[in-house]
């Protein structure tokens, strides 16, 4: 049966999915980490089949992650399972070399189908970024025109978070950067998407974070 690692730092989270683990793949082991170096360990002590991981994991680099845990398990399968926005970042986590995206607020039956899929080797994608696929091929010019494209994948993780409402110190804690480094992004980001404020810049994303380009 899968040996199967949950690395996410909420206790709901973890509990959660090994019950849907274990409901799926009955006899199959579930480790758990809470912090990416715990992961990391883990990994150096014994094999898994399956890394189920969360894109804000303590101690990660979110998708510098990707490449250490490809160095520590090459053949491992890995499925992001993340509380951000799939047509934001889903894209680029799968360009980045991971198996699967899964958002946290998806109905249990689709957990247990990307871990499915992911295990039987296929790449797993939601029916969202399927038509976010589909419809790119047909619409590439939207691509130009979405001014969130032309954000970097931190700037976009801090956007997420400003639009959720935290602090420039609290961004600095989740990403484990420095105040000064936060607010150098943050400045970053209201220039590129020509906003003032947090509101207008939630506004903002309302307009184009549905755009399938």
């Amino acid at each position: 049966m899968p040996n199967i690692l949950i690395a996410d730092d909420h206790t709901i989270v973890r509990y959660g999915a090994t019950l849907i683990i274990k409901e799926l793949l009955p006899g199959g082991q579930v480790s758990e980490a809470v912090n990416f170096n715990q992961a990391l360990k883990l990994l150096d002590s014994q094999s898994f089949d399956l890394l189920i991981l969360d894109i804000n994991i303590p101690g990660g680099n979110n998708l510098q992650m990707i490449d250490v845990i490809r160095l520590h398990q090459p053949n491992i399968k890995i499925l992001i399972f993340s509380g951000y926005d799939e047509q934001l970042f889903a894209l680029r986590y799968l360009q980045a070399g991971v198996d699967g995206y899964l958002v946290k607020n998806s109905p249990e039956d689709e957990l247990k189908t990307a871990i499915r899929t992911v295990l039987n080797n296929e790449k797993y994608l939601s029916p969202t970024v399927k038509q976010h696929l589909l419809n790119g091929l047909t619409a590439k010019s939207n691509m130009s025109r979405n001014p969130l494209h032309a954000l970097s994948n931190r700037e976009l993780e801090v956007m997420q978070l400003l639009i959720k409402g935290s602090s420039v110190a609290d961004i600095g804690t989740v990403l484990s950067l420095q105040i000064s480094t936060v607010s150098t992004y943050k400045a970053r980001i209201f220039e590129k998407l020509e906003v003032g404020n947090v509101i207008e810049l939630a506004e903002k994303v309302r307009l184009y974070g549905n755009v399938q380009s």
